[in-house]
């Protein structure tokens, strides 16, 4: 069983586990509001009171100032096992409040010397956001309603506020476990009957895992997220929880091939039928409709390699009337340059292996859109695995902060190439869709904020000429993906098609078709050198 929704918290961080604690009420900063507190607040830091409430009068113990703090950091350089520096160090989940009950007063002198790894007291983070008037189990939404744009949820949502594991740390914990524990069978009942949210295993959950998934959410506007292993995976889950045994799809003739073999060969093996149409045919798709049963319509915008965009407020009409889902695959465009869910589409997926990272060093995919179509893919996903690993998580968290200086690079960068490259000589044909020679030029205008960092183009002259200009190139890797600060080209003939002459005609990949993404090196220089190759062959 899935996880409930909701705030987590690591086992160990649960106010139902703590030996009951309260704060007498200088433990709150000068702004909290409790009465007295404010004048000693003001001649220094205020002091920690753990109270033990027993039959008799309570124990005090006394911290001195800036204690918590100083310990924190030394307990998490030096302490691996559960001690007094990591239970100072801690302090309860974002969506738990300290409790107060009775303690045998015989408990308390043992209590004050050796602290069980289930107290907690509160963090200096829970001060400074009280100080700073934020709830402490601030939500996405209100997160987004703190950040009114896209280049401060990149680097703020779902870690600053409303974060599972609460630290003084800037950065977000890398949480690398399998499994989570329960104090006792009553307990696990709790959470299993959600009265109790909590992570179970690693299939089901991660709190680092977490907090990406609702900075994705941030962004894209969405209830929810689902991150899996990677954008293959992604679409894989997908297609598999949402479109039944005998429902049909449709998709575009322009999309990722490996995608299309899935279609194609796997899924017919269910007995879901497919409807393959060009991105820009509408009749196509209304006839596909009209013919009933169509579960899901799926595409790219853009698509690859050819970069096609889909009318996707059209589409989604279109779908919509007749009872059929939309999932479009935003890899491409990013959820800086395109907001699919809020042009109707119902589900938006990424290949966040590409742009979201952009670093070329973790896999990942997610799928974002209303709580209850994802609460469905991710049931199946956690039977059928496909997990994506913490570290990776770790990794594609600290990409996303600058994933808006990237990408408005990446966007300058491919258009004003594009330009250039369209009027060259040697070059006979661009496909971009920030260019008015781009067949849905007038969409991706109305539905995207930038064109992204990816120019396809068909160089003059045959496959060998092809071959030599890319292997003359001094600054782009050859490979696959995209999306990263490095750039890198391939000739989709030979990375993508090589097995397959008869796909090549049939969707049209030319042998001089040449997929250049750019990286955020400098212009003048990526010009130059895709100058000087071009220069290396004869027209």
């Amino acid at each position: 069983m899935a996880a409930p929704s909701g705030r987590y918290a690591l086992p160990s961080f649960r106010a139902s586990r703590a030996r009951h604690l309260t704060s007498s009420p200088d433990c709150y900063p000068p702004s909290s509001g409790h009465d007295g507190s404010g004048a000693r607040a003001e001649k220094g830091p205020f002091r920690r009171r753990i109270r033990f409430l027993g039959r008799s009068s309570p124990a005090i113990l006394r911290f001195p100032p800036n204690f918590v703090r100083q310990l924190s950091t030394k307990a998490r350089r030096n302490c691996s096992n559960i001690g007094v520096a990591q239970i100072a160090a801690s302090s309860w989940s974002n969506s738990q409040s300290p409790l107060e009950s009775s303690v045998p007063a015989s408990a308390a002198t043992a209590a004050a010397v050796v602290f069980q790894h289930d107290e907690e007291i509160v963090s200096d983070q829970h001060a400074a956001a009280a100080d700073a008037g934020v709830p402490i189990a601030a939500t996405a939404s209100s997160t987004s309603s703190i950040f009114g744009s896209d280049q401060s949820l990149t680097v703020h949502a779902g870690e600053r506020y409303g974060r599972s594991i609460v630290t003084d740390s800037i950065t977000t914990p890398l949480v690398r476990t399998s499994a989570y524990w329960f104090k006792n069978s009553d307990e696990l009942i709790d959470y299993k009957e959600g009265r109790l949210t909590s992570f179970e295993y690693g299939r089901y959950g991660n709190p680092t895992t977490k907090a990406l998934e609702e900075k994705i959410s941030a962004l894209e506007r969405a209830e929810s997220t689902l991150f899996v292993a990677s954008g293959m995976n992604a679409s894989v889950t997908m297609f598999r929880a949402l479109v039944p045994a005998d429902g049909h799809l449709v998709t575009t003739t322009d999309c990722y091939r490996k995608t299309r073999i899935f279609i194609e060969k796997q899924l017919l093996k269910l007995g879901i039928t497919v409807t393959i149409i060009d991105p820009a045919d509408m009749n196509a798709l209304k006839n596909a409709l009209d013919q009933g049963n169509v579960s899901l319509f799926f595409t790219e915008s853009p698509t690859n390699p050819f970069l096609r965009c889909v009318d996707i407020e059209l589409v989604s009409k279109l779908c919509h009337e007749r009872g059929t889902l939309v999932c479009i695959d935003g890899t491409f465009a990013t959820p800086l340059n395109q907001k699919a869910l809020q042009l109707g589409a119902d589900l938006v997926l990424h290949s966040a292996t590409k742009y979201i990272g952009g670093h070329n060093d973790a896999l990942g995919g997610c799928i974002s859109g209303p709580d209850q179509l994802v609460s469905e893919i991710r049931q199946h996903h956690n039977v059928d695995g496909g997990v994506l690993s913490p570290d990776s998580a770790y990794l594609l968290i600290r990409s996303m902060k600058t994933m808006h200086l990237r990408v408005e690079q990446q966007n300058s960068t491919a258009l004003r190439m594009a330009q250039i490259l369209e009027e060259h000589p040697k070059i006979s044909r661009v496909y971009y869709p920030g260019l008015p020679s781009h067949p849905e030029h007038h969409i991706a205008k109305r539905q995207m904020t930038g064109f992204g960092g990816v120019v396809s183009f068909e160089v003059d002259g045959d496959f060998n000429a092809t071959k030599k200009f890319i292997d003359s190139l001094k600054i782009p890797y050859l490979a696959p993906s995209f999306g990263g600060v490095e750039s890198i080209v391939d000739q989709p003939a030979i990375m993508s098609y090589w097995d397959s002459k008869e796909d090549r005609v049939k969707y049209g990949i030319k042998d001089n078709l040449v997929r250049f993404s750019f990286g955020v090196e400098a212009f003048d220089d990526l010009k130059a050198d895709i100058f000087q190759a071009l220069d290396i062959f004869q027209l």
